[in-house]
Formats: structure tokens, C-alpha cells, sequence
């Protein structure tokens, strides 16, 4: 994170405004890197039979054997994508996994108000499942898939490691999870209108979709962070989830601090300078594959 980036971000606020939001994708698009030519890109395969069902793969030829990298997307429950036409997201992190010597996968799934909970974890179910039995023929290896979701896909992503009903095979069928910015107890979270599109009106229902005790218990390997100027509902999550596990496991979760950036900026600044999510993804799947 450069001083100059981190003074433009602060100066944003934590609230996702429009201004905010379009002001963020701005600074990182303007510092993006060239993509690496050599990465392939094959759209738009059909992982379910949703017209939302859908994901890109990223990869170099000679790529064989290789850890998985699934990106699933943010946007609240009722909005986003894969790819944003005219920009590098979310492209830049299925390059950034190819150019890793990774395979990258870029996804979407079913989207709220239609598609209420638990339409995200179910739809993963469907994403692991598919990448267990085709990804061999893109040079992955189907035993290290690796999910990681920002924000709304990072409670996607939580959902599906936390309830082991939605899990395409025994452990979930992944090697480990990253959570970007995540709630994880559905209750306590700030009840908003996108949170309610998602999760219902019926509060006395949210308990049962949390995540916190799930995650504590399961023995998939986890990355989490929550950023320096992220929204306050986003930092006081990720500080209750640090206490419970603490209570629970008497030590420390995998939780980074990101210095400077906000909700939207790790995953944006991924594959620019000020990246600093990066360098950890890489650390966590090689810490995790044998």
C-alpha cells in the first residue's frame, strides 16, 4: 500500500457510497499491471443450470496438477459479477492465480431478492462439485480447490464451510477457504435491506444461517481479513469471530489487518503495487498443499 493510495482511500470513508465505490475502482484500474499474455481464458461454462451458474477459467498451457483458486464476488446479496465490462475485475485475480502457476476461476451465482439464503452456499455446493469432476482437464488438481469469496461472496463461502449439509464430499471437498471482509453472525450483523433481501424478515431464522460456530469447529483450513477503513459492521465481526475462537481454541485465528485499504480494495488492488492480499493468498496455498 503506497501513502499516496492510502490517504485517497481514507479520504473515501468506510460507507459504500456510489462515490466510493466507483472512486476505489478507479485508483485500482489506473494502476493495474498488463495481464500476463501467456494466461488463457475460457468463459462462461455452465457449472448448474441456472443462466447464473456460470464461470471462467483462467491458465497457462503448461499448467498440470495445478491448486484451484475460485474467486466468488461481492455485491450484497443482489448484485455483481464475474466480470465488469470495461474494467479489469474481476479478471485480475483469475490472471493473478494463472500467472501463479494456479488454476483461476472466476464465478457467479443466483442472486438475491429471487434467490434468498441459501441459495449461496448451495450454489458453491454446485461450483465444487463440478471443478471436482472437470477441472483435471484444465490442468487443476480437483483435491486442492481453494474458495474465496469478498464480502457477500465471502459470506457465501463461510456458509458453505460452516454447514456441512451443502458440501459436495466428505470435508467439504476443498483444501481451504478465504473470507475478504465477511459477517459471519448473522444476527448481530446490521440488518440492512440487502441483508434482508438475502437472509428474509423472519429474524428469529437468521441464528440458524450464521457462521461463527461452524467455522470455529471445522477443521478446513481458513484465511480471513477485514481491512483498515472497512465498514464498522465488517470490523466488529471480524473482532467478535477473533474473541470466540480465542474462547474456543485458545489461540489466534488466521486474521489479517489489511493497513490501508477498504471494503473493496483488497481484492481490487490485486495486481497492482499496493497489493497486499497477493502475497498472502500465495503464503496460505503453499502453507496447505503437500
Amino acid at each position: 500500500m503506497t501513502p499516496d493510495i492510502r490517504r485517497q482511500l481514507q479520504a473515501l470513508g468506510p460507507d459504500l457510497t456510489p462515490d466510493m465505490m466507483r472512486s476505489t475502482q478507479a485508483i485500482f484500474a489506473e494502476a493495474m499491471t498488463a495481464p500476463d499474455p501467456s494466461v488463457r481464458i475460457e468463459r462462461d461454462i455452465a457449472y448448474g443450470d441456472d443462466e447464473r451458474h456460470r464461470l471462467d477459467i483462467f491458465r497457462k498451457d503448461d499448467t498440470a496438477d495445478a491448486p484451484v483458486l475460485v474467486f466468488v464476488h461481492g455485491g450484497g446479496f443482489v448484485m455483481g459479477d464475474k466480470r465488469a465490462p470495461g474494467q479489469p475485475f474481476y479478471d485480475n485475480i483469475g490472471s493473478f492465480a494463472a500467472a501463479a502457476g494456479m488454476i483461476g476461476v472466476t464465478m457467479n451465482y443466483r442472486l438475491a431478492p429471487a434467490n434468498g439464503w441459501p441459495a449461496g452456499p448451495e450454489d458453491l455446493g454446485k461450483a465444487v462439485g463440478w471443478l471436482r469432476s472437470h477441472i483435471a482437464r484444465y490442468g487443476g488438481n480437483p483435491n486442492r480447490i481453494y474458495i474465496m469469496g469478498q464480502s457477500a461472496g465471502a459470506v457465501h463461502v463461510a456458509s458453505y464451510v460452516a454447514h456441512r449439509q451443502f458440501h459436495a464430499a466428505e470435508g467439504g471437498g476443498i483444501a481451504g477457504a478465504l473470507m475478504i471482509s465477511c459477517i459471519y453472525d448473522v444476527a448481530a450483523a446490521d440488518a440492512n435491506p440487502f441483508h434482508r433481501a438475502y437472509y428474509g424478515e423472519d429474524e428469529t431464522a437468521y441464528p440458524a444461517a450464521s457462521t461463527q460456530d461452524g467455522l470455529i469447529a471445522s477443521d478446513i483450513p481458513l484465511l480471513m481479513s477485514v481491512s483498515e477503513f472497512d465498514i464498522a459492521d465488517f470490523q466488529k465481526q471480524a473482532a467478535v469471530l477473533v474473541g470466540a475462537w480465542g474462547e474456543v481454541k485458545g489461540a489466534y485465528p488466521h486474521m489479517l489487518w489489511l493497513h490501508g485499504h477498504n471494503h473493496l480494495s483488497p481484492v481490487l488492488a490485486i495486481g497492482t503495487p499496493a497489493d497486499a492480499l497477493g502475497p498472502q493468498i500465495l503464503s496460505f496455498i503453499a502453507a496447505t498443499t503437500f
